[in-house]
């Protein structure tokens, strides 16, 4: 606090120093008086304004897991994600677990229920949708470059709200479902509840609300099933895509840059963040000739999801083939359902 107030002072101390040296300039040149006053009156609201900005500053709101304490637990592998699982995807063996039967916000992750949802209701794909007013986000303010009235095909929409995570192409897929969003939520939670995803809930097809919620246990169900999916797996590991908008082509790229990394080989993917649910990271990927499910949930800084799959990655590499595979257990500080509404 006592070094704002010095930096106030200071920014007072140059504000009085600049209006000082306007006036002894103005009694030099008369005729350059108000434009040096011009200038000066600028220079001292830009900094005042600065100073305003700084005293007012607000830290950002913790995620359900950071209040829950599932930031306390300890691993083997150093995970920064409060929660982590990752099963082998032919045997079913859980090779690490972390906080696995938390119940918490998953983000976009959502999407993937979303266009599971889509593609298996074999709506076509050409079909023209409307981005309207209705899809602009009123849960968090979120932007998007689709404006309203902007015509996409489903197929594009799909891809967008797989790929780069878009949230108005996820609702108008949502709202545009034989029988709108008062269909779509419920068969959302219907077809989690048929895979098995007894701790799954949605509110939404985007992910905005902290109301979407699951577990690592139900979210590895969900992209073991996905992952039989061919569009799924086309569409939410595309490097990249453009739509054209209008007299505008729109360059839109993948939210998770581990699939342009060639060291890894990845089949399916997802991302999601809100502040509720941190980072969240759900992925199908081969490493060391064994099929992985990795799941990645309130992690609390932008790139340590990616951190994360990339100490497992070298965790499995590391294991001889022929050694026993060891399930290393988080201490973790909560391991049961945690759900904060």
């Amino acid at each position: 606090m006592k070094k704002l107030f010095s930096g106030l002072g200071v920014l007072a101390l140059f504000s009085s120093l600049m209006f000082a040296s306007a006036h002894a300039e103005a009694a030099k040149h008369p005729s350059a008086t108000a434009k040096h006053s011009k200038k000066a009156a600028v220079k001292t609201k830009t900094v005042r304004k600065h100073a305003s900005f700084r005293a007012v500053a607000i830290p950002k709101p913790p995620s359900f897991g950071q209040i829950a304490g599932l930031h306390g637990a300890h691993d083997a592998l150093d995970l920064k994600s409060s929660v982590a699982l990752v099963i082998d995807q032919d045997t079913q063996e859980v090779l690490f677990r972390k906080n696995d039967l938390a119940v918490l916000p998953i983000a976009s992750i959502t999407k993937l229920m979303t266009g599971l949802l889509i593609s298996e209701a074999k709506l076509p794909m050409d079909e023209t949708i409307t981005i309207s007013q209705d899809d602009v986000d009123q849960e968090k303010g979120s932007s998007s470059r689709l404006r309203v009235g902007t015509e996409l095909s489903r197929g594009e929409l799909l891809h967008l709200a797989l790929m780069s995570s878009e949230n108005r192409a996820a609702n108008a897929l949502g709202r545009t479902y034989p029988g709108g969003l008062a269909v779509f939520v419920p068969k959302m939670n219907a077809r989690a509840k048929a895979l098995g995803m007894m701790d799954t809930n949605y509110a939404e097809p985007t992910g905005l609300s902290s109301k979407n919620q699951s577990s690592a246990h139900d979210l590895a169900t969900l992209v073991n099933f996905a992952y039989g999916d061919p569009t799924l797996r086309e569409l939410s590991t595309s490097t990249g895509y453009q739509v054209a908008v209008g007299r505008r082509t729109l360059q839109y790229n993948n939210t998770n840059r581990l699939v342009k990394n060639p060291s890894w080989e990845i089949g399916l993917q997802k991302t999601g963040f809100i502040n509720e649910a941190g980072q969240c990271l759900v992925m199908q990927a081969k490493v060391a000739g064994r099929k992985l499910i990795m799941v990645f949930l309130d992690s609390a800084g932008k790139l340590s999801r990616i951190g994360d799959a990339e100490r497992v990655k070298r965790w499995v590499e590391s294991i001889p083939a022929a050694t026993p595979r060891v399930v290393p257990v988080a201490s973790a500080v909560i391991d049961q359902r945690v759900v904060t509404n």
